[in-house]
């Protein structure tokens, strides 16, 4: 069976963004109601400068005790995210979030967000794959190190 790319047009969701004055709350309650794990920070027309996630939800803002109503995404994003092309490889994609540590990569083609790629996209033989890879990675990095 070929292994899959991280954009399936037919299988994708609308792209969660919002703009860099947005609030923490606002974000949240945008990803709660799309169900998703992420919301990309986007200027008009469509400059992506960050992401924010909810593991920056909580360690950028309730671990620390930050307001969400007055704290904006600029302030807590991560800015200018890795992105993938759309003819990435499922397993290529979990390599690099398992050996940069996140789990969402926007999917950029043609110059312009077409989603967001979530370790919880790829099946259980997909990340078998990518956990062999990372960890072939680390013995060729350890070895030339």
């Amino acid at each position: 069976m070929a292994e899959r790319r991280v954009f399936e047009p037919v299988s994708q969701k609308r792209v969660v963004s919002l703009g860099p004055n947005a609030t923490v709350r606002e974000a949240a309650g945008v990803m709660t109601r799309a169900n998703c794990g992420s919301v990309l920070v986007m200027e008009p027309p469509d400059a992506l400068l960050g992401i924010v996630t909810e593991r920056d939800l909580m360690t950028r803002v309730l671990a620390r005790g930050v307001d969400p109503e007055r704290t904006t995404l600029r302030e807590i994003m991560t800015p200018n995210p890795q992105c993938v092309p759309p003819e990435t490889l499922v397993s290529d994609a979990v390599v690099i979030m398992l050996e940069r540590g996140f789990r969402h990569l926007p999917i950029v083609g043609h110059g312009r967000i077409l989603g967001v790629f979530s370790v919880r996209d790829a099946l259980p033989r997909e990340i078998g794959t990518a956990i062999s890879q990372a960890e072939f990675n680390e013995q060729v990095n350890d070895a030339l190190g």
